[in-house]
């Protein structure tokens, strides 16, 4: 353990100040709404924003790269409440593109680890693990013997397979590779002498947490399942920010660190009740076991979650992508993020609106670092209104049709005389699905009138619910523009055209907020207050056609970030490039930030057209276009 108690922002700056040192460039944070990288909803990692460059563009800003980037991950949602799962974090992480890659990736990951001028971790409660090799690449030998070099004993490191030590790809095909990962000692006493990494997922004991992930993309997965060497091998790394500051610090849980205590203590405040909210739990909410001993795991899991979901929400309404809640896509993960910290609000007897207050302290807290929350406070602070405001009468709706539903099961027992002890599964899931009632309180209800749920049932059709909506998703996202190819490189190209013709017919309020590009249509969100007239929109198709027939050649210029502004070009995501970016114009049509592929001249493109204009959320429109042949 080290002496020095950390600081989020201690651990930042130590970590930009190393990778910096290591001839790396700092790049700022990009937005939570990927605009590289369709196959996901939000920024999960680091690398996001970087897909094309991890893929061979050139990035402005070289081949060494480091970033704290804002992640939301929600693959995870059951786990929050335990002592280490968080769904939105700060991702630590340094790339090579094409530079260094294994011994440099590993020895400065040591280095960061246990040098005392960095963190000064002991070496004796550091475990790491190797991809053991299976049929489709063989055991990282290269990995384990870079450890072994440093002093890492050999006992201390483990050897697992695909599913533990494998990045990627997101989709069906694309970089992947091997990763090391790093272990910290958090049991009692000293650590074994064996690493076993099994430890790590004994959720009573949560002996060995992980806090370091170096990925070594060296394969490409091909769409027929062949995993090839890549001609330009990338580092990725990722650090957690708030479980590494809790590990440092001898917490017992994220929620004990400095990002969390005022969240919580701003919650039990509203509660009106104090609890030991910093009580180690020792596991998931499924294993919870007896180390409770008689304590309410409400009381305990409650404030972490809303915590951590409204600590997610503030940054997602926060950011400038503008999303509000909404069912489906980003809206709908905003959405069900609020509903769930509003309903484990309810259980431990929150009853006012009180989301907006913990959203104060969050914005307040944050603001010196992520400047677009204080920037969006009132966008943050009224949609949270609004959405619990929504909530509240969901829940009055859902109980009115438990009311129903129970009254229909006291008629079916007068017709037959059959006792009736159970609510079905489909009876909970329609009450789930049609009226958004949540089936813990159908639970909860029904256990009050001495009912049980058929919970097997629920999960069934659950499940098919899930199924399809994965199977819609990967249809809506296929072929992104993670894939480089030339459709969509033609249609990323026509979005340039699109949003200066945008500007030109509806105004310079004009902005993108977001796109997402595949082989066969783009999908264009910007901000305008009101509907787009027909008139407005074969203008704006007029206009994009018209320079297509000119068959402009697209010039591409690295110049600084200020260099750029000063020639009015425009460009939204401009912040995750550093300090010198790419400007790609059009003729005296387009002059626009990007770091994404384009054609070499427009005339390469086909006819545009808009095939669909509607509304994205308050205040953001979307477009969907095509090139016709």
């Amino acid at each position: 353990m080290t002496e020095k108690k950390w600081t989020a922002k201690e651990l930042r700056e130590k970590f930009l100040e190393f990778f910096k040192e290591k001839g790396h460039v700092v790049l700022p944070s990009a937005s939570l709404i990927p605009e590289n990288d369709p196959t996901v909803l939000f920024t999960t990692a680091g690398m996001h924003p970087l897909v094309p460059f991890l893929l061979g563009e050139k990035h402005p800003a070289g081949k060494r790269l480091t970033s704290v980037q804002k992640c939301i991950r929600t693959g995870d949602i059951d786990e929050v409440g335990d002592n280490w799962h968080n769904t939105f974090f700060e991702m630590l992480g340094n790339w090579s593109l094409g530079d260094y890659f294994k011994e440099d990736a590993i020895k400065w990951s040591w280095e960061f680890l246990t040098d005392r001028k960095w963190l000064g971790i002991d070496p004796k409660n550091l475990a790491v693990t190797v991809f053991a090799g299976d049929e489709d690449a063989p055991f990282d030998e290269e990995s384990y013997n870079i450890w072994v070099s440093l002093g890492v004993a050999p006992e201390r490191i483990a050897k697992l397979p695909k599913k533990d030590n494998w990045w990627g790809p997101a989709g069906t095909a694309g970089p992947c590779g091997p990763d090391t990962e790093m272990f910290y000692w958090k049991g009692e006493g000293k650590p074994p002498e064996k690493f076993d990494p099994e430890d790590s997922t004994k959720s009573s004991t949560e002996k060995w947490v992980e806090i370091w992930n170096d990925v070594f993309m060296q394969y490409n997965k091909t769409a027929d399942g062949k995993y090839e060497p890549l001609a330009q091998k990338n580092i990725d790394t990722g650090m957690g920010l708030e479980r590494t500051v809790g590990v440092l610090n001898g917490c017992k849980s994220v929620y004990e660190t400095e990002m969390f205590a005022p969240i919580i203590k701003k919650i039990e405040e509203i509660r009106g009740e104090m609890t030991n909210v910093f009580l180690d739990i020792g596991g998931s909410q499924k294993t919870g076991g007896d180390v409770y001993k008689g304590v309410n795991k409400t009381d305990i899991y409650a404030p972490r979650i809303i915590a951590d979901h409204l600590r997610a929400a503030v940054f997602i309404l926060g950011d400038d992508g503008g999303i509000a809640p909404s069912n489906v896509g980003q809206g709908y993960i905003l959405r069900r993020l609020i509903r769930r910290a509003v309903r484990y609000g309810n259980t431990i007897n929150i009853k006012n609106y009180f989301t907006s207050e913990i959203a104060e302290i969050i914005i307040e807290q944050m603001k010196g670092i992520y400047p677009e929350l204080k920037r969006n406070k009132n966008f943050i602070i009224n949609e949270l209104n609004k959405e619990e405001e929504k909530f509240s009468k969901t829940l009055e709706n859902g109980i009115k049709e438990f009311g129903k539903l129970l009254y229909g099961l006291e008629i079916a027992l007068e017709k037959n005389g059959k006792k009736i002890t159970e609510i079905s599964g489909k009876q909970a899931f329609k009450l789930y699905e049609t009226y958004g009632f949540p089936i813990e309180m159908t639970v909860e209800l029904a256990k009050e009138r001495g009912l049980t749920v058929d919970m097997n049932g629920f999960q069934e059709d659950l499940i098919k619910h899930q199924e399809l909506s994965r199977t819609a998703s990967a249809g809506q996202f296929k072929g992104g523009l993670a894939d480089a190819g030339i459709e969509t490189t033609r249609l990323h190209t026509a979005a340039h055209l699109m949003l200066a013709a945008l500007r030109q017919v509806l105004g310079d309020h004009v902005q993108q907020k977001g796109s997402n590009i595949t082989a066969e249509r783009l999908r264009f969100d910007f901000s305008h207050p009101q509907k787009m007239t027909p008139e407005e929109i074969k203008k704006v198709e007029d206009l994009v056609n018209e320079q297509i027939a000119k068959k402009t050649p697209v010039q591409m210029e690295e110049m600084t970030l200020d260099e750029a502004k000063a020639q009015s070009a425009t460009g939204v995501f401009e912040h995750k490039y550093g300090d010198k970016v790419k400007v790609y114009t059009i003729g005296v049509f387009s002059k626009e930030i990007c770091g994404g592929p384009h054609v070499d001249n427009i005339g390469e493109l086909d006819r545009f057209k808009i095939i669909k204009e509607e509304a994205s959320s308050a205040g953001i429109r979307r477009i969907k276009a095509v090139l016709d042949n």
